[in-house]
């Protein structure tokens, strides 16, 4: 079978860039060795996330990196068996977070950024899943006051963003959240994200839109994909597709095929889990919550109430850890007194697909026609996968681009 355009990857990034290459006329065969949404953009917060104007970083004050390096922080752990590996990665990481370029990647992103929810609200309202999205926001609360402080100094050096936000009192906030503890001292509501009660629902939600407008989706494993005269081939269940082109969307996967053409993008993994939970039958969380200092959100689910936790530094493959979960779950049970028993089995393990530049690559591969990229979207896929599917669409397709493409392309990396 022919087409146009294969797109590798159904995650929210592939699923994405597949609708809106179909927009524009492509004739596009989506494949994934597993059903759509139903790896990293399954198991997020489900934040659509707006306010996040500045990447996350690699803490560069001596106090955060000795708490970090004693590894108990709920927020950050790492294997000390795959220190000596992402050593290197760290240290380009830190590198990349010094003021000046953490403010140019800041610039960098800002396009992708301030377009997010925009481009998912199209896609909601084609897709006819607004059940799945409310628009209240989320808020990061504080236990600290010196922390409070602090974040609600920086807050008037966000003013060029635009961003809508309330600052919450210790009242204002239980007003807003009446389970949380009382001993929560206040918060910020950041007003312009929104938030999915079932990110991998929404994932799905798109690639049955792209199925509805005459898309196909195959499954195939991007790891049989080759060139050949005139194009690109892969197996899949269905026979050999042939194609004209090919857009290798695989997150946290992409290495498995970008090293097998030649190419040596730093991508490294951060991992994370998430843990649904009950609540008391007469308690409900209006809100997603985030804990600054327990760097984990609490977030209203179809499901029930989910806890994402921050960031394991571990092989990819290895075998999933408790540790960090079970630190954030004790200070979500304080924060959160209603929270109740475990729903899942078993923790779910995600993998973010993060660069050091804190930045994806997206665009035309450096040293093979016809071969594109989109991947590396780090903790905001589910955010930017709309987004960066358009600009990858507007690029393949030769028209202009809504935003300089120059600070993702993957040319950055020869």
């Amino acid at each position: 079978m022919h087409c146009q355009t294969i797109v590798l990857g159904a995650g929210i990034v592939g699923v994405s860039t597949a609708l809106h290459l179909q927009a524009r006329g492509r004739q596009v065969i989506l494949i994934d060795r597993d059903e759509p949404g139903s790896g990293t953009s399954h198991g997020n917060a489900g934040l659509i996330e707006r306010s996040s104007v500045i990447p996350y970083a690699f803490p560069r004050q001596f106090g955060a990196l000795l708490r970090y390096g004693l590894n108990r922080q709920p927020d950050v752990r790492y294997s000390l068996a795959h220190l000596p590996k992402a050593a290197p990665w760290l240290l380009r990481y830190w590198q990349q977070s010094a003021p000046g370029r953490l403010a140019k990647a800041a610039a960098d992103m800002l396009p992708l950024v301030q377009r997010s929810v925009e481009e998912h609200d199209a896609l909601i309202e084609a897709a006819g899943l607004q059940a799945l999205v409310q628009d209240k926001g989320w808020i990061e609360v504080y236990r600290d006051s010196t922390l409070f402080t602090k974040a609600k100094q920086e807050l008037p050096g966000l003013a060029r963003y635009g961003l809508r936000y309330e600052i919450l009192d210790r009242a204002a906030l239980q007003a807003r959240e009446q389970q949380l503890d009382g001993d929560v001292i206040g918060g910020i509501h950041w007003l312009d994200p929104k938030t999915v009660s079932n990110p991998g629902g929404l994932t799905r939600g798109y690639a049955a839109l792209f199925v509805q407008r005459g898309g196909q989706f195959f499954h195939g494993d991007a790891r049989s994909l080759r060139q050949v005269e005139g194009g690109w081939q892969l197996d899949s269940r269905r026979g050999t597709v042939s194609a004209d082109e090919v857009v290798a969307c695989l997150g946290p996967q992409s290495a498995e095929l970008y090293e097998r053409l030649g190419y040596h993008f730093p991508l490294g993994i951060k991992r994370g889990y998430h843990m649904h939970y009950s609540t008391r039958a007469d308690a409900e969380l209006k809100h997603s919550i985030c804990d600054t200092q327990g760097g984990y959100v609490l977030a209203p689910m179809a499901r029930g109430v989910r806890l994402t936790t921050g960031i394991e530094f571990a092989a990819s493959d290895a075998a999933p850890n408790e540790i960090q979960l079970r630190r954030c779950e004790a200070l979500a049970r304080k924060l959160f007194p209603a929270l109740g028993e475990r729903l899942d089995d078993k923790p779910w393990l995600g993998r973010r697909p993060c660069l050091p530049d804190m930045r994806p690559v997206i665009g035309p591969a450096s040293r093979h026609r016809n071969l594109w990229f989109n991947f590396g979207h780090a903790h905001h896929g589910l955010t930017l996968g709309p987004v960066s599917g358009r600009l990858l669409a507007e690029l393949l397709t030769g028209e202009r681009p809504f935003t300089d493409p120059a600070p993702y392309s993957a040319a950055r990396f020869d």
